[in-house]
């Protein structure tokens, strides 16, 4: 049963509002009821969506459509995971995307699964590319990165940052979280930092993790969480990962995924996001190619 995670529990602080429940599409879809719509195409049969507590309702009112093709659960992102002995104390922030892949661990068990953000488009293309890397997770136990290239990530109206991908062959042997990442007089880098090329593969959080890992993440998440500056930081996938990798504990494939890339990260991205789901939308119409990243009506509204 291919299984997709999709992590909807982040604060959206630059944002402003829940980027997770923001309408932007042409019927005032979500972004992760377009990741349902290609990942049903693409073979998935179930989705678990990890949110922040106390948002159930709304997610479970939205996305919980029966005979839509695809099962959805909604998991709450609870501080219930820290182990024994640690203060379950009020925290600044989440306890972060590898804490979240675990809060679906009750559903989802130790099998292979993909992993998404909510907030991000990805395409359908990357969703096939997900559905075939889950059956190599569960043939050899690797793990895939679906990467885009920078240059098709950055958003128009400010930085970002992106986990670039340090590959030998196709495989990754670490990540790098590079910070403040934009176009500026027709180069794409950090202000005062190096210049990157634009097609540079960074990973999105589009991932595809064979069942093993989620043992991994178990075990690291208690050490992480009884270090003393465990409060005021987060246990982050991609560095967990990216830590097995380095200690070869785990082999990461990566395949590049075309696009078209479409996230929320600044204000003023939603009205950029907008209208390039409509653009989707329109080229859908005028075509008999049902590959297209964009769900028509009744797809998107599951």
């Amino acid at each position: 049963m291919p299984t997709l995670v999709i992590l909807a529990a982040g604060r959206s602080t630059r944002f402003g509002s829940p980027k997770q429940t923001t309408p932007v599409g042409p019927s005032g879809q979500w972004l992760c009821e377009y990741a349902l719509a290609d990942a049903r195409r693409a073979g998935f049969d179930r989705a678990v969506v990890v949110v922040r507590a106390g948002t159930e309702p709304e997610y479970t009112a939205r996305l919980v459509r029966p005979g839509s093709g695809i099962t959805v659960q909604i998991v709450p992102q609870r501080t219930g995971l820290v182990p024994p002995g640690v203060e379950d104390a009020p925290r600044p922030a989440p306890w972060g995307t590898a804490h979240a892949v675990l809060a679906a661990r009750p559903i989802t068990g130790d099998a292979p699964l993909a992993v998404v953000n909510a907030d991000d488009f990805y395409g359908a293309d990357a969703y096939a590319r997900a559905a075939g890397a889950i059956v190599r997770a569960r043939e050899t136990g690797e793990a895939t990165i679906v990467a885009m290239r920078l240059a098709d990530t950055l958003s128009p109206h400010g930085p970002v940052t992106r986990a670039v991908c340090r590959i030998v062959g196709d495989r990754v042997v670490g990540l790098e979280e590079v910070p403040g990442l934009e176009r500026r007089e027709g180069r794409i880098g950090p202000e005062g930092g190096d210049e990157l090329s634009g097609d540079t593969l960074v990973s999105m959080n589009c991932w595809v993790l064979p069942g093993r890992v989620m043992a991994e993440l178990a075990d690291r998440f208690v050490t992480f969480a009884r270090q003393p500056e465990a409060s005021t930081r987060e246990f982050l996938l991609p560095a967990v990962l990216s830590d097995l990798a380095g200690e070869g504990r785990l082999i990461i494939r990566i395949v590049a995924a075309p696009g078209p890339w479409l996230g929320l990260t600044h204000a003023a991205d939603r009205a950029w996001v907008e209208a390039g789901l409509a653009r989707l939308q329109r080229s859908r119409n005028s075509t008999t190619d049902r590959t297209s990243s964009a769900p028509n009506d009744s797809d998107s509204s599951l």
